[in-house]
Formats: structure tokens, C-alpha cells, sequence
């Protein structure tokens, strides 16, 4: 596979099984109306909607030698370039309440070896080189080292990808997120409202707040923060400009994976309508056609039922507001509490 714009890096993929019920008894006996079954984790999420796109992303991921027909069973073999690794693949669990809520129960992500991690990092960048790809984005919950339980180094990965001239997309939570916003070695962070007052450390009340923020991470050397806000839709920030997007209401039915179909969207717009004038957005991608995709394909994730998108046919229409208001107050505050 060669000329692919983009890679994925998965670190900690997982079997995610889906079970849909129409009334959930908590604590007693329920009977699924339905099951899916599918490889996941935001990578290969990305990659899928990617594909759907007509856009080839193959995916990195580390697997664990004991699910060796996994690959096949999930239909997933020529999309991800596979490392196997020691042990068995980690299982997600969302259940689907019929006019209701989604649950999601997540095991933790298998830990790697020093040696396994290392191999990540040299497949990636081994795939990176062969398809010439300007992007790596780098998704999902990220594994800690067998021997010392601490998170993986992004270090080398970074370091390899500004040798590269390749930008990275980093879409993660947590402590790594905090870590890596602070760093500025990503071009692209896409934090929800929570993770992004993690980051800070402080409350967002307002899409004042929410740009503040945005911004500081910006001023680390980040390119563009994505920050979505639930029911008040999207902010783009960059360091000197931000814009907002949503689309109209939609009929809810699964949120998993939402947020890694706008991630995809908004690659696929960047991909797709290169920039020849950085001047008009103070970057060289167009940051606003991005957003405005990325809210389209977002609103399309959560009316499907999968946990990655089944298609791109028919989305909403994305709005896009080039003027914030800074006073509107969230709808769901992102209220900040130390740990």
C-alpha cells in the first residue's frame, strides 16, 4: 500500500462488543435484542471513516498473540498493519438502552514491554515512510511499561515524525493528555470539555473559557485545539483565531466513536482541499472547512450503532460560526477538580 496521506497509531486496541436492549434492568437478567462485535480503539476508528472516505489509512496496532483470527473475524485485515504482541486483546463492553443512555465498561489497556513499545514505534514509522504520509494520528488510551507501570514515551515518535516533516494528531485522555498539551509536539489535540479543564486546571463556564484555554495549549506550540462541547457543538483555536461549528439536532442511538469520526472528518477535509495561501487561516490546512466537516461526521457517528462509522451518506448540514460569542454560557460546564 503506497501514497496514503495519513497513518494511524492505535496503542491499546480492543474487541468492542455492543449489546442492544430495550429496557435495562440494573442488577437483574437482560436478554440483547442485538450483538456487534467489531475491532476498535480511535485509531482504527479514524482509519474506518477515513476509508469510507476513499482516503487509505492504514492503522498500526499492537495485538496480542493469543487472538491470532481476529484480524479476519472483524473483517480488518487490509486496513491495519498488525504487531503481534505477548497476551490477549483487551474487550470493551457497550450496552445500547433503546430510547435511553449507553453504558460503556472499558478494560484497561494491556501493558507493553520496553521491547514491544519500541517495535510500535519502529512499524510506525516504517509505515509512515512507505506510504509517504504527512499525518500520524495517535488515538486512544495509551499502555503503561510492563516493568515500571508508567505510560509509554511519545518522545521517540515525535521526534521521528518532525524528522519526517509529518504532523501528529494526538487524540488521547488523562495524564497523557495533560503531559503531551503541555509539550506543544502535537500539531492537532481534540480534548471534550472535561479534558481540557484537566489540562488547564481550572473550570470552563463559558466558550470564553473554553478559547482561553485553547489558546494557552496553543502558545505550548500546538497548532489547532479541537475542543468538543457536547450539545454546544465545536471550537477549532488556534493561537490567534478560533471558530465554532455545529449541525442541527439528530436522533441519538450510540455516542461511542463520535469523536473519533469528527477527528476523521476534519482530517479528511484537510486532506482534501489543500491550502495554498497559509495567510487565510494563519495555517496551511483550512482549519474552518475542517471543523465544519468534523461536526458533520460526528452527528453522523451518533446515529449509527456501531462504534465506528457504517457510512458518510447524507449528513447534516454543518453550521459554522467564524465569530464565537465569548459570553455564552456552556451547557455543561467543565467543572475542574484536582486530584
Amino acid at each position: 500500500m503506497t501514497g496514503c496521506p495519513i497513518v494511524t497509531l492505535t496503542p491499546a486496541p480492543t474487541l468492542d462488543r455492543t449489546y442492544f436492549v430495550h429496557n435495562l434492568h440494573t442488577g437483574g437478567v437482560n436478554r440483547a435484542d442485538d450483538v456487534k462485535q467489531e475491532l476498535a480503539g480511535k485509531g482504527i476508528n479514524v482509519s474506518r471513516g477515513l476509508h469510507l472516505a476513499g482516503i487509505p489509512a492504514p492503522g498500526v496496532v499492537p495485538i496480542g498473540n493469543q487472538d491470532p483470527s481476529v484480524l479476519a473475524n472483524t473483517g480488518s485485515e487490509g486496513m491495519l498493519v498488525p504487531l503481534w504482541v505477548e497476551g490477549s486483546l483487551r474487550v470493551s463492553t457497550t450496552i445500547v438502552e433503546m430510547n435511553g443512555p449507553t453504558t460503556k465498561v472499558n478494560e484497561s489497556p494491556r501493558p507493553l514491554s520496553q521491547q514491544d513499545w519500541n517495535a510500535v514505534v519502529d512499524l510506525t514509522e516504517r509505515t509512515v515512510r512507505e506510504n509517504g504520509a504527512k499525518w500520524l494520528v495517535v488515538a486512544g488510551a495509551l499502555p503503561v511499561y510492563k516493568d515500571s507501570g508508567t505510560f509509554v514515551d511519545l518522545e521517540p515518535l515525535f521526534e521521528r515524525m518532525a524528522a519526517l516533516g509529518v504532523r501528529v494528531a494526538l487524540d488521547t485522555s488523562g495524564e497523557p493528555l495533560n503531559y503531551w498539551a503541555r509539550r506543544g509536539l502535537a500539531a492537532i489535540i481534540k480534548p471534550n470539555a472535561e479534558e481540557l479543564a484537566s489540562a488547564v486546571g481550572r473550570t470552563l463556564n463559558s466558550i470564553g473559557d473554553v478559547i482561553d484555554a485553547g489558546r494557552e495549549l496553543c502558545e505550548h506550540g500546538i497548532e489547532v485545539v479541537l475542543a468538543s462541547l457536547g450539545s454546544d457543538g465545536m471550537l477549532a483555536i488556534t493561537k490567534d483565531r478560533e471558530w465554532a461549528a455545529r449541525t442541527p439536532p439528530v436522533k441519538v442511538i450510540n455516542t461511542v466513536g463520535a469523536g473519533d469520526a469528527t477527528l476523521a472528518g476534519f482530517l479528511t477535509a484537510v486532506v482534501n482541499n489543500p491550502v495554498s495561501d497559509a495567510s487565510e487561516f494563519g495555517l496551511d490546512f483550512n482549519v474552518p472547512l475542517g471543523i465544519t466537516t468534523a461536526v458533520q461526521w460526528g452527528a453522523m457517528a451518533v446515529t449509527q450503532p456501531s462504534s465506528g462509522l457504517e457510512n458518510i451518506d447524507n449528513p447534516p448540514p454543518g453550521i459554522l460560526n467564524e465569530t464565537p460569542d465569548r459570553g455564552h454560557a456552556l451547557d455543561e460546564p467543565a467543572i475542574y477538580v484536582k486530584n
